[in-house]
């Protein structure tokens, strides 16, 4: 292998570290910001439409059941990329600044009880369930009739 060859495949290698940290980065942020908004909606400044707005985001976000299912070629993933960040970004500008800077501050020194966010997820599995198994039903009651 030419010195030319080796040049090249280290500056690949450095790229892709790069973009492996970026992302990693990335995920930690992203991390960061639900815990925030996990805080931002349990102060009472913040107003009751970003509260419902943002319930919805972190149930959605810690949700075992994603919205497009992640076995479907390109689309699958497309919940996790766009629509989960694209959410929080919405919901981050309803919240009043100095809510959120607060919330961003200490969701940075807190960590989230993970016995309650296990409680949190074993309930949110449940409502799944009970929404599916209540759509087979009326599923199967229209397609009977």
């Amino acid at each position: 292998m030419t010195v030319r060859h080796t040049r090249t495949i280290k500056a690949l290698n450095g790229k892709f570290m790069k973009k492996k940290f970026s992302i990693k980065r990335r995920l930690k942020r992203l991390k960061l910001y639900v815990s925030a908004l996990y805080f931002a909606i349990k102060d009472p400044r913040t107003p009751w439409y970003a509260r419902v707005f943002g319930i919805l985001t972190v149930a959605y976000a810690l949700s075992p059941v994603d919205l497009i299912p992640d076995f479907i070629p390109v689309l699958g993933y497309l919940d996790d990329v766009i629509i989960l960040p694209a959410c929080i970004y919405a919901v981050m500008k309803m919240i009043p600044k100095p809510v959120l800077k607060e919330s961003l501050a200490r969701a940075g020194k807190n960590k989230i009880n993970t016995k309650a966010g296990m409680a949190a997820a074993v309930i949110i599995g449940i409502i799944w369930i009970i929404v599916l198994y209540c759509t087979v039903r009326l599923v199967l009651a229209v397609i009977k009739n």
